[in-house]
């Protein structure tokens, strides 16, 4: 998906919701009991508190035995919180390309993440160095573009790349190129999110 950063930041500053400090007992149930149904299970009923009905953009990440078992997620606020949850929900369920759909019996165990994103910011850099010295470790998920080539990281992939440069390398590799390219038409950006994990 190709978009303007300019306008992907102004939508999201122009609606993102304010979270209340329990978002996670909303946010988490609701992907799970989406999945559920779309298995079939049994789902209990969901709270449906009014920010969940603000313009929102989040990713849901499936994690089993500890190891990635799905993530996907929307960087532009388009479509209500809620409605971006339940999607991307069902997406990483289901049509996440790196896995087969998820069983009945793996979503026991599964553990679940919500990933709320706050509006994106365009980076402005003299060079490579100078926007990795700007970037903050476990803070900043980080949008790499140039032509066509597009990828993100969440901040939580700084627990696996730490070091700015590797979290930078691997980020453009994801992304389709070496991990030592650069060129002045890259375009980065940077946004926040808070995030909501089961068991946590």
């Amino acid at each position: 998906m190709s978009t303007d950063i300019g306008a992907l930041a102004m939508a999201q500053m122009q609606a993102t919701a304010t979270l209340p400090e329990n978002a996670g007992t909303i946010l988490l149930p609701l992907a799970r009991n989406t999945i559920a149904a779309q298995l079939g299970l049994p789902a209990a009923p969901a709270a449906d508190p009014p920010w969940l009905h603000a313009r929102g953009a989040a990713f849901v990440t499936l994690t089993l035995d500890g190891k990635l078992r799905g993530c996907i997620g929307t960087l532009e606020a388009h479509r209500t919180l809620g409605e971006d949850v339940k999607a991307n929900a069902l997406a990483a369920a289901f049509r996440d390309p790196r896995f087969k759909a998820l069983s009945a019996d793996e979503l026991v165990n599964v553990k679940i993440e919500v990933s709320a994103l706050s509006p994106v910011t365009l980076m402005q850099w003299h060079d490579e160095d100078d926007a990795l010295a700007q970037l903050r470790p476990g803070v900043d998920g980080v949008i790499f573009e140039y032509g066509h080539h597009r990828s993100t990281f969440l901040p939580q992939v700084w627990e696996e790349f730490p070091d700015a440069k590797t979290f930078m390398g691997n980020l453009k590799y994801k992304g389709g190129l070496p991990p030592d390219f650069w060129d002045p038409a890259v375009k980065l950006s940077r946004y926040t999110v808070s995030k909501y994990r089961e068991g946590a």
